[in-house]
């Protein structure tokens, strides 16, 4: 089954959306002050200076639910698993008396654990049921361990055309590789299910260092795993957007405690401050933002779901949505367990040699979603801020680039430690389902994009931006109803036919307006006029601004990303990338990428303080 990154396992697409927002996943880095905001001058933030304030993380009220803590006085060596606050003799108000940021030996690092684990089940209000195993290894060994993706030809190019619907992924670009990229050298950490240990990715050549919140972030996933299994199919998504949900209860939780664990060092804990660097490195990494927003979203929205959970159920309502995970982005973006999806209609009408991947996807599908539809807009401003970005007004066509690029940052919640992504907009908000079919035919690729929506006018909000984004991308005005071309110079060049109807918007890609009939043989579009681009017009006007930006962008640091589809990521990478070469094979989703995305964090200045 696909993941969002990776063929291989769910687990590495949990992780993966650390990267960004927490340097959320799957993974990044703190700063000192875990109150602050990072700087948007770091390259990261919105483009002007309105910072958002974080909110301070509530630890909240004790519910019916919850198991009471053990006093210290209750807490010994050979106490049993029933207490809470208590591992291994080590009671949760205790303190470790050596300094993290010196390097641990193993002795260390095991006491670091049984007080992490105490402290973790005060704040989580259950105890474990076993130990969880502590492991480091390098980065030049994660990275043997954990090379390349899913192997097959067919997964790898009917990938690239999901990617590339999306508007992320150029035509001359390898999705594949470009997710690789993203998480390769960023995740600092993640807990195995199959193997029911944690392994912490440290820098090569230098004394292990382990930052607590990381370390809890992980723990929380063991937790999980000891009361849930999280090697459940039901935490393994069919589809891109099915995994990013359940990464949303999974990742969300994880985060929730993370926030509550940092509120009670900010009070009344002593807490080791988090290494200097998460082992990714200090430069600012060359990352397709597109995809790493996309990973993220389970981090941030998914952690405000849990607070909204725990605030109205306690306890008791994370634990029901964990038995039964969102079904999609939409859910957890909106809150709303009761969340309606429509089927979608599709009838494969090809004709001229055009065929599916049957072995692929849920019967050659994808389920892309309202959080990668909502990035996939989003994503035509962001080269105001990275290199090999585009400079498009697209979600909001009367506003410069720039404005459209924070769009992303216009978030109705905070978290303490990391900064929140938003991925609420009018114009993707009406989703109520969509299957990508990609095609091939011999070594032509296009697809046929099948979407549905709450409302007519949901649908023609989708089906304007869409045109507003081709043209952009194309030389000519839209001409409605008539099959539009992009070019040889842009990076999705081809033929596009948009139709809606009612409550339904289809999409069909091919190299030219001919394949776009063979594939919709029964599509009300006419072929282009030779030798120019359609005239005409329906409101699809333009809209690219060029991204000519005067408010200070020109300095900015650009990152475009690559990555390959591995499905690591929490914490930046949270975890493992879903290879299952080496001992980090049959990592969960999102286990670990917080840690992973704390480098890239730090390198970017995207958090006040080291996200898991």
């Amino acid at each position: 089954m696909r993941r969002v990154l990776s063929p291989s396992t769910a687990a590495a697409i949990v992780a993966a959306v650390a990267v960004l927002c927490v340097a959320f996943t799957a993974g990044v880095a703190a700063a000192p002050d875990a109150g602050a905001v990072p700087a948007e001058s770091a390259g990261n933030g919105p483009v002007t200076s309105d910072a958002v304030p974080s909110a301070s993380a509530e630890n909240g009220p004790v519910t019916s639910d919850a198991v009471p803590s053990a006093s210290a006085e209750e807490c010994g060596p050979g106490d049993g698993t029933e207490l809470v606050g208590c591992w291994n003799g080590t009671h949760y108000e205790e303190s470790v008396d050596f300094a993290e940021t010196d390097g641990l030996n193993e002795t260390q690092l095991a006491a670091l654990t049984d007080l992490t684990m105490a402290r973790v089940e005060h704040v989580r209000q259950r105890p474990f049921r076993e130990d969880v195993p502590v492991e480091t290894v390098t980065r030049g060994e994660y990275l043997n361990g954990t090379a390349s993706g899913n192997s097959s030809e067919a997964f790898r190019r009917w990938n690239d055309q999901v990617w590339e619907a999306l508007f992320v992924v150029g035509d001359d670009a390898n999705a594949n590789s470009e997710i690789d990229s993203v998480f390769g050298g960023a995740v600092s950490g993640f807990y195995s299910p199959t193997a029911d240990r944690i392994v912490i990715v440290v820098p090569d050549g230098e004394s292990p260092d382990i930052d607590p919140s990381t370390l809890a972030h992980e723990l929380l996933h063991a937790m999980q795993d000891q009361y849930h299994d999280l090697t459940d199919p039901r935490y393994v998504g069919a589809t891109q957007d099915s995994d990013l949900a359940v990464d949303g209860i999974v990742e969300g939780e994880a985060v929730h405690v993370e926030e509550r664990y940092a509120a009670r060092c900010a009070d009344n804990w002593t807490c080791a401050e988090p290494p200097e660097s998460g082992g990714g490195g200090g430069d600012v990494p060359d990352f397709n933002f597109g995809i790493l927003q996309t990973v993220l979203q389970p981090y941030g929205d998914g952690a405000l779901y849990v607070r909204e959970l725990r605030d109205e159920g306690g306890w008791a309502a994370v634990n029901e949505t964990m038995n039964d995970p969102p079904a999609s982005t939409a859910e957890v973006i909106h809150r709303d367990p009761d969340y309606e999806e429509r089927s979608v209609s599709f009838e494969d009408t090809a004709t001229g040699g055009w065929e599916t991947y049957a072995d692929q996807g849920v019967d050659g599908a994808e389920t892309a979603g309202e959080a990668s539809m909502f990035v996939m807009f989003w994503y035509q401003s962001a080269g105001v801020r990275f290199d090999s970005g585009y400079e498009y007004s697209v979600l909001e066509p009367d506003r410069s680039p720039a404005e459209n690029y924070n769009v992303h940052f216009r978030t109705d919640a905070e978290l303490q430690t990391r900064g929140l992504y938003n991925y609420a907009h009018p114009v993707t908000e009406g989703w109520a389902g969509d299957e990508l079919y990609p095609y091939r035919n011999g070594e032509r690729d296009g697809y046929v994009w099948a979407t549905e929506w709450q409302t007519e006018g949901d649908a023609a909000a989708f089906r304007d931006a869409y045109v507003r984004m081709l043209t952009a991308h194309g030389d000519g005005d839209y001409a409605e109803g008539t099959v539009y071309e992009i070019g040889e110079e842009s990076d999705f060049p081809g033929a596009y036919g948009v139709e809606r109807d009612g409550t339904s918007v289809t999409i069909t890609h091919a190299p030219s307006p001919a394949g776009v009939l063979e594939l919709r043989p029964d599509a009300d579009l006419a072929l282009p006029d030779a030798g120019d681009g359609a005239d005409g017009g329906d409101g699809g006007s333009d809209s690219g601004d060029d991204g000519d930006v005067s408010d200070g962008t020109d300095g900015a640091n650009r990152a475009n990303g690559s990555d390959d589809g591995n499905e690591s990521g929490d914490r930046a990478n949270e975890g493992d990338d879903g290879n299952e070469s080496g001992d980090t094979a049959g990592n969960t989703p999102g286990f670990g990428v917080a840690a992973t995305l704390v480098a890239v964090m730090a390198a970017l200045g995207l958090f006040a303080r080291r996200s898991t």
